[in-house]
């Protein structure tokens, strides 16, 4: 097969689709579709959102400096795209997609009780990059549904959660799982021998 070149671009896809909620009061509780977010750190846990400077979430997201990223299912496909095409300025997006604001444990912003994990952040640096500037921020909470953690080891078992991610302007479940970390060098279960 052939290659051609193309214009340098965002192609590092796909990537979770996440709705980010903010505001440290009712009347300013806001909720943006981020698709530009990962994580940059495990110790201490560390991750970022990437927003551009005219959304309306931003100066909330300057001031206030927390968020939360709820990651998104197929349930909440909709809502995690209308999120993201509708200003806050406009809706009340917490309303006008019958969603529910959760109180987080460690920060002001909302959770989306929805939301099948709820990532709570700290601003600790904000990057100014050009078309979007990058929210560092510290994990310093994180909410889960108990019935996406197994009760014997108390891992997540988040594919039962059915999320979505984000490619190249479309959304997408995820499918099935082909591996795990490590699996590819793990020592294979020896059958016992029959006896004679």
């Amino acid at each position: 097969m052939a290659k051609v070149d193309w214009k340098p671009g965002n192609m590092l896809y796909p990537l979770p689709a996440v709705m980010v909620s903010l505001g440290a009061s009712p009347e300013e509780y806001n909720i943006i579709t981020i698709a530009w977010t990962g994580t940059i750190c495990s110790d201490p846990p560390m991750c970022y959102i990437s927003v551009r400077p005219g959304r309306h979430s931003y100066e909330i997201l300057k001031k206030n400096r927390e968020f939360v990223i709820n990651l998104t299912t197929a349930d909440l496909a909709f809502a995690t795209d209308w999120c993201g095409v509708r200003s806050g300025q406009q809706h009340n997006k917490f309303e006008a997609m019958k969603l529910t604001p959760g109180k987080a444990s460690v920060v002001d912003a909302p959770t989306i009780e929805e939301a099948p994990v709820n990532i709570e952040c700290k601003v600790t640096e904000i990057i100014p990059l050009g078309t979007h500037h990058m929210f560092l921020a510290e994990v310093v909470n994180v909410r889960a549904e108990d019935e996406y953690l197994d009760s014997k080891t108390g891992a997540f078992s988040l594919e039962k959660a059915n999320l979505i991610a984000y490619s190249h302007g479309k959304y997408y479940e995820l499918g099935k799982k082909i591996g795990k970390f490590g699996y590819s060098v793990e020592k294979k279960k020896r059958k016992p021998k029959k006896g004679n």
